[in-house]
């Protein structure tokens, strides 16, 4: 999609990346440790200062320990993180559970590495989680579940029960929980993030992804971030020192300073809410209707009163035609379901979402 806004000039609003640049204190930062000479092969496992700060405000935030020396790791993005912990884990013809809808990656990983993988659908409208549906796909070769929250695309969050529900599915078994929250500071109206690290017997079998990039509004610097018992972690680095050995040093140096001015992530929430609430207003009045979005950054529109189209064909069709692009939501799905729904990054300068939102309104 984004290919296809490039070539008709329309306003991206499919792929999900900033359309701002980042603070010039962090890119100043990266200057001042690049002339330092901080540009040889950082460590395995990453640059410690920075492992040292990350486990620092996961401790402050969520309240669990994770030693920097052993139980971090620093990846080239979280995509980077989710290959390396399935390959460390997932063994031919182990069966992994993934959340349908699910991030594009899941599911290759999983395949490339000889499992086997079970989708559990959402629930239709709400998208609940359906846990009975998820206890009855769990059989002796379940080796691992795989969870989204912030969930990217229906902008969805875990609730205590769904942590309650994950807590008695896992226990007694020896399943490994794989929780990708990359978008960990950006949930809204006053809900809160439940880090599977804010509970002992979770974060036990757990490995946590997470992205500085998707942070600081830097994805294209590749950078993100693994936690998991020493144990597990061991595992995970045998994988990772021969898919990618280290991470750019000066880049780390630069965030692990940059780390220390807390503001910069805990204001997230409130700056993603501010776009969010604007392309909303903006929306107003339009034929789009658009669904609860609790977290990350992105805005689930229905446009079944404007078209009987299925969404990759309006969603090309709104693209070519409108110059708005976004993302058909069948792509997440397995079996490519037909829900009207296209996927809107909200990421972006107001500017460019009043832009978005007036071209919706021509409907």
């Amino acid at each position: 999609m984004t290919d296809l806004a490039v070539k008709y000039n329309a306003i991206n609003l499919a792929q999900g990346f900033p359309g701002y640049r980042a603070d010039e204190e962090l890119l100043k930062l990266v200057d001042k440790y690049i002339l330092l000479g901080k540009n040889q092969y950082a460590p395995i496992m990453g640059v410690l200062e920075l492992r040292t700060n990350l486990a620092n405000k996961i401790s402050e935030i969520y309240g669990r320990v994770y030693n920097p020396g052993t139980e971090i790791c620093i990846t080239a993005g979280a995509t980077q993180g989710i290959f390396t912990a399935v390959s460390a884990i997932v063994n031919k013809d182990d069966e992994v559970i993934i959340i349908d809808p699910a991030f594009e990656s899941y599911e290759p990983v999983v395949k490339f590495n000889g499992g086997k993988v079970k989708r559990s659908p959402l629930k239709s409208e709400t998208f609940e989680i359906d846990w009975k549906d998820i206890q009855s796909k769990v059989t002796d070769k379940t080796r691992m579940l795989i969870i989204n929250t912030p969930q990217n695309p229906t902008g969805k969050v875990f609730s205590i029960e769904d942590i309650q529900n994950l807590r008695k599915i896992v226990s007694n078994t020896n399943i490994i929980v794989l929780s990708d929250e990359v978008y960990e500071h950006i949930v809204f109206d006053g809900k809160k993030h439940e880090s599977i690290s804010k509970y002992p017997d979770l974060a036990e079998r757990s490995i946590l992804v997470y992205s500085l990039g998707k942070t600081y509004h830097i994805t294209g610097w590749r950078l993100g971030y693994v936690c998991a018992p020493e144990e597990l972690m061991k595992e995970f680095v045998r994988a990772h020192q021969y898919q990618v050995y280290s991470v750019s040093t000066p880049l780390q140096y630069a965030v692990s300073e940059y780390l220390l001015l807390k503001e910069k992530y805990l204001e997230l929430s409130q700056f993603f809410q501010e776009k969010r609430d604007f392309f909303l207003k903006c929306l107003k009045g339009s034929k789009f209707v658009p669904l609860e979005c609790s977290g990350s950054y992105f805005q689930l529109l229905n446009y079944s009163s404007i078209s009987n189209e299925n969404d990759v064909d309006f969603a090309i069709r709104l693209t070519k035609e409108n110059k708005v692009a976004s993302i058909p939501i069948s792509v997440f799905y397995e079996d490519k379901r037909q829900s009207h729904l296209l996927r809107f990054c909200f990421a972006k300068d107001l500017e460019d979402l009043e832009r978005g939102a007036e071209k919706l309104h021509k409907f």
